[in-house]
């Protein structure tokens, strides 16, 4: 199959399973920014399980840029725990000032305008402009990048900046026109609940007749460079943002 065909398919398959087998999560409710930019910051490097409570209590306590940006530290770290990473809020914080002070209440729209903000990296600017404006911007956090690595056989340390870069363009170009929104909500789906990191679900996956890694042998060694990145969501983004 040629590559066409190969991103075609992934691209097809992937939707439709998405389609049936999305989770059901609150930030998947809004476009609102202010309420994604929330949620994605809490998923710098904790559970989807253990964020939901807190991303209620936390919105319910501060519902807006303004009553964020007037938090006190030591109520926002209360509020915050037990979440760990208590800069997080902080820089939370520091975001909502920014934005009132230097775009009029409004989170930018666009790339340049995020990541010229402290605690915005490339994956939290693509995931801000994907599922709160709907744009067709990249992502790669830990699900997305070990789908992806996966899929098209890419080999070694996604740390490295070959690699990584490798992945960041087949992120982009995985994404539909159009349908930004959907493609990176489905990847990390995929990643996080069939193509895991330890026991991923090869013989029942949707991709496997396509996939370059099929079947995985999550206990063979090697391959370790097939094996996709295993590091905590944050801090592939941060990564990913330098």
């Amino acid at each position: 199959m040629n590559p066409s065909s190969r991103l075609r398919a992934f691209q097809r398959r992937l939707l439709a399973w998405y389609h049936t087998h999305h989770r059901k999560l609150p930030w998947r409710q809004t476009r609102d920014p202010y309420r994604i930019l929330v949620s994605e910051i809490m998923l710098q490097q904790t559970q989807v399980e253990r964020v939901v409570p807190k991303y209620h209590e936390f919105l319910r306590r501060y519902p807006t840029l303004e009553a964020l940006a007037q938090a006190r530290p030591r109520e926002l770290r209360r509020v915050w725990y037990p979440l760990g990473y208590n800069i997080r809020p902080m820089r939370l914080r520091r975001i909502a000032r920014r934005v009132l002070r230097d775009h009029g209440g409004h989170i930018p729209d666009s790339y340049d305008g995020l990541i010229a903000m402290d605690g915005i990296g490339r994956y939290t600017a693509g995931a801000v402009l994907s599922f709160a404006f709907e744009q067709d911007a990249p992502i790669l956090d830990t699900n997305v990048a070990r789908l992806l690595a996966r899929y098209h056989g890419v080999r070694g340390n996604p740390a490295r900046s070959r690699v990584r870069s490798r992945l960041w363009r087949l992120a982009q170009t995985s994404i539909p026109a159009g349908q930004g929104y959907l493609i990176n909500q489905a990847m990390m789906d995929f990643g996080a609940t069939v193509c895991t990191a330890r026991a991923p679900k090869c013989p029942s996956c949707t991709l496997r007749r396509q996939c370059r890694s099929f079947p995985f042998d999550a206990t063979a060694r090697p391959p370790a460079p097939r094996r996709g990145p295993q590091r905590s969501r944050g801090a592939l983004a941060r990564d990913v943002a330098r």
